[in-house]
């Protein structure tokens, strides 16, 4: 990954910095007001962290961002594979339902310029997709359980039925997340993927030490990528562990579920 700010507040891909037309960015632990777990770059609306960080924060944020943006995007995420597209329908939706609609999802897709889609996460995969052919933009939260349940398969079958997008003209960005090292589970997550249809030898080892299983929830979620058409060549894979280097960005293992969320969005320049 770069450093897309001085002081490394903001971070970003290589393979989305050749298209002008997308801005992007990953929050770090770095440059806000918050304390404690939270410390200090939080801007997830949905922890317990008070409303004056919060407000800071995403002010900081937009600062930093240095682009013309009409909103910021969040999902009250729910660990699953819905995905949402913010388009004319929302826009014209009562205020109530779009709440409603952001309510469990746990992706957001648009192709109208200036509304950044965003994902939180803290050891969850975030990944961004963006159609470089029909423009069209996508944030995923990719946990455990939402991978098992194929969501970046969805978002593309979503995007495509939506938009036309075909996997070829994908650029995707696999974010700061749990490592294969890091992420050990047990018997009953690794016979969910198993069931799932995941070729288990190309995403876990058993320790011998402890005999338990860890799985690549990098490698898995690049797989779907591949298994969609995405080319090998357009995927990027961070290979930031957030477990070992909690110092840089939230990770829940190490900090407990009440703490920050990294902060990854994308969206179409106006």
């Amino acid at each position: 990954m770069i450093s897309l700010t001085k002081n490394k507040e903001l971070k970003g891909y290589k393979s989305l910095m050749s298209y002008p037309e997308v801005a992007h960015f990953v929050t770090t632990r770095h440059g806000g007001v918050s304390t404690g777990t939270y410390a200090s770059f939080n801007c997830s609306p949905y922890t317990n962290d008070t409303c004056m960080n919060l407000v800071r924060n995403r002010h900081r944020l937009l600062q930093l961002m240095k682009w013309e943006i009409q909103e910021l995007f969040f999902a009250e995420q729910r660990h699953g594979a819905v995905s949402i597209v913010i388009d004319k329908w929302y826009f014209d939706a009562p205020e109530g339902m779009r709440q409603d609609v952001l309510r469990g999802a746990d992706a957001l897709i648009t192709n109208i310029p200036g509304y950044c889609v965003c994902v939180t996460t803290a050891d969850c995969v975030p990944i961004l997709l963006y159609d470089k052919k029909l423009q069209v933009v996508a944030a995923i939260h990719a946990g455990w359980k939402g991978t098992v349940e194929h969501i970046v398969s969805n978002v593309l079958e979503h995007m495509n039925e939506m938009f036309g997008t075909q996997g070829e003209d994908v650029v995707a960005c696999i974010g700061p997340s749990i490592s294969l090292e890091s992420f050990e589970v047990g018997d009953e997550v690794y016979e969910a993927f198993k069931e799932s249809g995941f070729d288990m030898s190309l995403i876990s080892i058993k320790k011998r030490k402890t005999g338990k299983y860890h799985i690549d929830l990098w490698e898995a979620n690049r797989i779907e990528l591949l298994n969609a058409g995405v080319p090998a060549e357009q995927i990027e894979v961070a290979g930031i562990c957030t477990y070992i280097h909690h110092d840089e960005f939230f990770s829940a293992r190490r900090l407990g579920i009440d703490s920050g969320r990294i902060l990854s969005g994308i969206m179409i320049r106006k």
